[in-house]
C-alpha cells in the first residue's frame, strides 16, 4: 500500500472524527484531519533538525524541527507520536513521547489539520528513514533559533515550534 492509499480520519473544527478517506484524497481536497509532530531532544538536550527529501506529498525538501505525521484512522495521537518518531528516526525502544499541547494549524489555503505536539528523549543511536529524511544532526537549542532566519523550514512545524517557545502547553480548546 502507498502512502497515499493510506485511511486518514477525517475530523471537525473540534477534532471530532467525521469520516475516512485515503490520504491523497485528504490532500488533494484539503479535508482536515490528524497529526502529530515530536522533538527529539537527545541526551545533552540537543535538538534532532532534518530535512525532508523531495519525494515527500507536503512540504518536499524543507527542513523540520519535528518527526511525525499523519495519524492513521482509528489510531491515537499518543500511539502514532511513538510510532512516527520510531518509524523515522529509525530506532525501536524509544519511551513514550511526553504529549505537550494540541492546536489547530490552518494555513488559510486549504491545509489544515489538528497537531499534537509531544517531545521524547533519545540515546539511541538514530537510522532516519532514508526515503523520509535527507539531511539530519543533533543541533543545540542556539543553533535552532539561529538557522531560524537561514533555512527554510516546514510551516506547520515553524508553527508548533514557535508555540513551544511562546510556552502554550494547553489543548486549544482551554485558551
Amino acid at each position: 500500500m502507498s502512502a497515499s492509499d493510506e485511511i486518514l480520519d477525517i475530523v471537525d473544527e473540534n477534532d471530532q472524527v467525521i469520516g475516512q478517506a485515503p490520504r491523497g484524497e485528504v490532500y488533494a481536497r484539503g479535508m482536515r484531519h490528524r497529526a502529530v509532530f515530536v522533538l527529539v531532544r537527545d541526551a545533552e538536550r540537543r535538538v534532532f533538525v532534518h530535512r525532508r527529501t523531495a519525494v515527500k506529498m507536503v512540504f518536499p525538501s524543507l527542513y523540520d524541527m519535528f518527526v511525525g505525521g499523519v495519524v492513521g484512522a482509528g489510531e491515537s495521537y499518543d500511539d502514532a507520536a511513538l510510532r512516527e518518531a520510531e518509524e523515522e528516526l529509525g530506532v525501536s525502544g524509544l519511551p513514550r513521547p511526553d504529549p505537550l499541547f494540541k492546536f489547530l494549524y490552518d494555513d488559510g489555503t486549504g491545509r489544515t489539520w489538528w497537531s499534537a505536539v509531544y517531545e521524547v528523549r533519545c540515546e539511541l543511536p538514530v537510522r532516519p528513514q532514508a526515503e523520509e529524511v535527507a539531511w539530519h544532526a543533533f543541533l543545540a537549542e542556539g543553533e535552532v533559533e539561529r538557522r531560524l532566519g537561514e533555512w527554510e523550514w516546514v510551516p506547520d512545524g515553524r508553527a508548533a515550534y514557535e508555540r513551544l517557545r511562546e510556552g502554550d502547553r494547553r489543548p486549544e480548546a482551554d485558551r
